[in-house]
């Protein structure tokens, strides 16, 4: 029999800032929730992504978290269960062995290609002693809005309410005897076979107050959430090429990220995870980026099916066709489509291992970029064969694309990686001009814009004959950050993966050949580009960028050097945590993820470069 122990007057959990590496996603397609290896919640956006958190520990002490783990000594290992995105913790201490899941509710939609359209909002959390005895800790701590709010706890015969600010929270529970400051806290002492239940569900002040989650339906919660995740990958995931486990695993990845109601892919589920520890580069990822359009493409098609990149793409130009047609697109959105996402700094958090500031809102939402009018007609041009016959507003919105991409190319602007410097000619800008009018040429028919094609081929003729001639630098051996610049920018590598050139042409090769010997780091990783050059504005470095490392793997598989390409990918792979997680880089001095986590770019890049090399082989083989 499971047996409650008093935890009052114990000192409470500590909760310590870990390394960005030892947490797990967890994902009901709505918002994210992310645990330690110790069975910490601490991160948990609720209803949305974009929400102010509940738990927020992993930015400051006294910020929330749940914790749920063993009293004393432990080690665990962890796993995300086969085919899903529920994670599974064993715990191992001196007198026994528990088990802990974690999910986050998906809920039982009619129709299995609409994963999490039903989610309640709710986590779902079960420990079971599956060998000797354990005595299991269980802290929850709530701190709504980013730890402005310390709630009232009060407690209900099957759990604990939690009232303050704009959100009720219903912790469903075995009895928590201690309840005090905000907090509550128990002990059970758990016997071989026993297992304990825990919901936590979210709703609004003007929603009706919920029922507590019985054991049983929670037990039940979790075998449906489980199916919900295996059955989406059994109808959607169908690659067969090498690293096929960490493909997949990457597509589901990449569906934890999706927002469900909009089809919008977050940039990741965190915000303010630095690029330095202790820097300033500290950005809030939790929107959805035109730039990311073209590349989630074709990862979609590879790692998921062509329903999810037909609603990412519904969802771009849903969010983007209510432009005004005299300013430049806007380059991200707010994952329900808003526009307006502007910045403000959190005080009260001191950040992950004392990186400040902690920001909410994105300022580069109103930068100029000119590269998005290529991601979008690149995406279209991905799904042209889907999309079929378009409706006349996104014909217009589209072929208006490629008309501003052939004004406005000239100009400067911020570049893909969003510098808070001064705007420059930047070459990936120019290349993505190209790009748009390229596409905007082959969709002419499905368009109906068959008179505009003589004006984009001009323009796109120009373009190519200036790129070619100022982006490239003879003294550097390479295609070059920005025109007048000796300096390097991995983006460069993009100029064979969208057709610009052939990966074979002599300069391709030669800035491959550049970036390794410039860009790469001690541990074979590639940087975006040398930051004390003082292009983007910012003081400090970061370190390196996984998705710029998988896109040399991708261009070393397309200039026929598969075995080259497969050691830069794994190089990169092997920096995933235990459950195959990737952030946005890497500390070139330790080994360890920094940046916003988990990262949907690395996971993109992983996907495009398996594909690649996969490609690359067969063609190799059949010669």
């Amino acid at each position: 029999m499971v047996a409650c122990l008093d935890l009052s007057g114990k000192r409470a959990l500590v909760v310590s800032t870990l390394p960005i590496s030892d947490y797990a996603l967890l994902s009901d397609r709505h918002s994210a929730a992310l645990v330690s290896s110790a069975g910490s919640i601490d991160w948990l956006c609720l209803p949305r992504f974009d929400s102010p958190s509940v738990f927020a520990a992993l930015l400051g002490d006294d910020a929330g978290y749940w914790s749920v783990r063993p009293q004393g000594r432990f080690t665990s290992e962890r796993m995300y269960l086969p085919g899903s995105m529920v994670m599974q913790t064993t715990f191992h201490t001196e007198t026994g062995i528990a088990l802990l899941t974690d999910a986050m509710e998906v809920g039982d939609s009619p129709d299995p290609h609409r994963l999490g359209e039903r989610a309640p909002h709710t986590v779902l959390r079960a420990i079971t002693c599956t060998r000797g005895k354990v005595i299991i800790e269980v802290s929850y701590k709530p701190r709504p809005e980013y730890g402005l709010i310390v709630p009232i706890m009060t407690p209900l015969e099957a759990g604990v309410l939690a009232s303050g600010g704009s959100a009720r929270l219903l912790l469903s529970a075995p009895p928590l005897l201690a309840l005090a400051h905000g907090q509550a806290t128990a002990a059970f002492s758990m016997e071989e076979d026993e297992s304990l239940y825990f919901a936590l569900q979210h709703s609004l002040l003007s929603d009706p107050v919920q029922t507590p989650y019985s054991q049983g339906r929670i037990k039940d919660a979790l075998a449906v959430t489980v199916e919900a995740w295996r059955h989406w990958s059994e109808l959607h995931q169908s690659y067969d090429g090498p690293w096929r486990e960490l493909v997949h695993h990457s597509g589901r990845v990449l569906q934890a990220l999706s927002y469900q109601p909009t089809g919008a892919i977050v940039a990741a589920a965190t915000t303010s995870l630095p690029e330095q520890v202790g820097g300033e580069r500290n950005w809030d990822y939790r929107y959805s980026w035109v730039r990311d359009a073209s590349f989630t493409m074709e990862a979609l098609w590879v790692a998921a099916c062509p329903d999810e990149a037909q609603q990412f793409f519904g969802f771009m130009t849903a969010a983007a066709a209510h432009a005004r047609p005299d300013h430049p697109l806007q380059i991200m959105f707010g994952i329900g489509g808003e526009h307006d996402l502007s910045e403000r700094v959190l005080p009260q958090l001191h950040g992950w291992r004392g990186s400040r500031p902690v920001r909410v809102g994105n300022g580069a939402w109103n930068q100029a970029q000119l590269d998005v009018y290529g991601e979008i007609l690149d995406a279209a041009f991905r799904l042209r064969r889907q999309l079929g016959s378009l409706t006349p507003g996104i014909r217009d919105f589209l072929a208006n694309l490629a008309d501003s991409a052939a004004r406005q190319w000239r100009q400067k602007d911020n570049g893909i990686w969003e510098i808070r410097g001064e705007p420059q000619h930047f070459l990936y800008s120019k290349l993505m001009c190209w790009v748009a009018l390229d596409r905007a040429v082959k969709l002419a028919g499905q368009l109906h814009a068959s008179d505009r094609v003589d004006a984009w081929k001009s323009a796109q003729q120009d373009i190519h004959d200036v790129l070619s001639r100022k982006g490239w630098n003879s003294d550097a051996g390479a295609f070059t950050q920005y025109f007048g610049s000796a300096d390097l920018d991995a983006a460069a590598l993009m100029i064979p993966i969208v057709g610009f050139l052939p990966a074979t042409d002599p300069r391709v090769l030669s800035t491959l050949d550049a970036v390794e010997q410039r860009l790469m780091d001690p541990r074979g990783l590639v940087r975006r580009y040398q930051t004390d050059s003082g292009v983007d504005g910012l003081a400090g470095e970061e370190g390196s960028f996984l998705l710029c490392t998988f896109w040399l793997a991708q261009v070393l598989a397309m200039a026929d050097r598969p075995g080259h390409a497969r050691e830069v990918f794994e190089r990169a792979c092997n920096h995933a945590n235990d459950v195959g997680l990737l952030s946005e880089e890497i500390d070139s001095s330790n080994g360890e993820q920094l940046g916003n986590f988990p990262q949907a770019f690395s996971h993109i890049g992983l996907v495009n470069a398996a594909w690649s090399i996969q490609q690359a082989e067969q063609r190799k083989a059949q010669h």
